[in-house]
């Protein structure tokens, strides 16, 4: 069947409106203001953009002063990778300041955290290593670890608790940078949560699941009753994809079973990319009724300092 050409469409007859009645996103109020020489941090933050990603930047810097003012709980949860990419000091810092209140680490935390006090370094290469067998087998690093959890699960400590005593009682070379000695030293929890399995140390003669999984359960009670207290508080996800989120995402259901009033708190994620259970888990589910979520976006060893540099700055006003 033959088709007719269409007519253009008679474009006389647009409606308009004027541009000042338009609702717009964006204003000359949140431009930027450019950096200048000699300023301090939450000058940088002030002229930064409110828009997106900074004005979030700011919002999180905020909201952890605010806490830390209010005398207020401030969580922080960590996968491994924070430790690995040098931040352990400014973590031991902010548990030195009583900026944060009580550290989470997964169960990979715990080893690079010994082995930075142990010997001040860590990460092995494990495409160099697998192919022999090698990966995971250094022999300080199981042999201390297992047996600390073993000695932590005898005297009803925490997992996080049994290692940081363990490194204050061996005076390793370098522990005034282990986070997990620094909670001994501070008496800010560290606690530890560990999946059976994840972790080289479990691949030794001397790990026992027994100890691990008691000791691991009696940090998630600790955890749990650190999470009881957050409203008006704030909980940070740094870098762990899957299994800190889980834990938190539990530990938050329990705690509201349980009648705690755990609402009106800010969940801040950060890590390289946006994934799926810290976007539900954390900055999502939790939120979902009262508070804020925020997604901050970057490389841990720039944007974790950069970030609690700016609440170093505010609480100095």
């Amino acid at each position: 069947m033959k088709r007719d050409g269409f007519n253009p469409l008679d474009m006389s007859k647009v409606k308009t409106y004027p541009l000042s009645k338009r609702k717009s996103k964006v204003s000359i109020k949140d431009i930027c203001a450019p950096p200048a020489a000699g300023m301090t941090l939450n000058d940088y933050f002030d002229r930064l953009p409110n828009i997106l990603a900074a004005r979030d930047l700011r919002d999180a810097v905020s909201a952890v002063a605010d806490a830390v003012r209010g005398k207020k709980t401030v969580i922080l949860a960590i996968g491994a990778h924070v430790i690995k990419v040098g931040l352990g000091p400014l973590i031991v810092d902010l548990m030195e300041r009583g900026i944060v209140s009580l550290v989470a680490l997964n169960g990979a935390g715990i080893i690079h955290d010994f082995e930075m006090a142990y010997i001040g370094h860590t990460s092995e290469s494990v495409e160099d290593v697998i192919g022999g067998g090698e990966f995971g087998m250094a022999d300080e690093t199981s042999k201390m670890l297992n047996a600390a959890a073993v000695d932590g699960a005898k005297g009803g400590l925490g997992l996080g608790e049994a290692v940081g005593k363990m490194i204050e009682d061996e005076k390793l070379s370098h522990k005034d940078i282990s986070i997990t000695a620094a909670g001994i030293r501070t008496g800010v929890p560290v606690t530890v949560h560990v999946a059976i399995g994840t972790d080289i140390i479990h691949m030794h003669p001397g790990a026992s699941g027994e100890a691990i999984g008691k000791s691991s359960m009696e940090d998630f009670r600790r955890f749990t009753a650190a999470v009881a207290t957050l409203k008006k508080g704030v909980y940070f996800n740094v870098g762990s994809a899957v299994l800190l989120p889980e834990v938190f995402l539990k530990a938050l259901t329990l705690a509201r079973n349980l009648g705690h009033d755990v609402d009106d708190f800010t969940a801040i994620n950060m890590d390289f990319m946006k994934q799926y259970r810290p976007e539900t888990n954390v900055v999502g589910r939790p939120t979902s009724k009262s508070g804020r979520g925020i997604s901050l976006t970057g490389h841990h060893e720039i944007m974790l300092p950069l970030l609690f540099g700016g609440v170093m700055d505010a609480l100095k006003g």
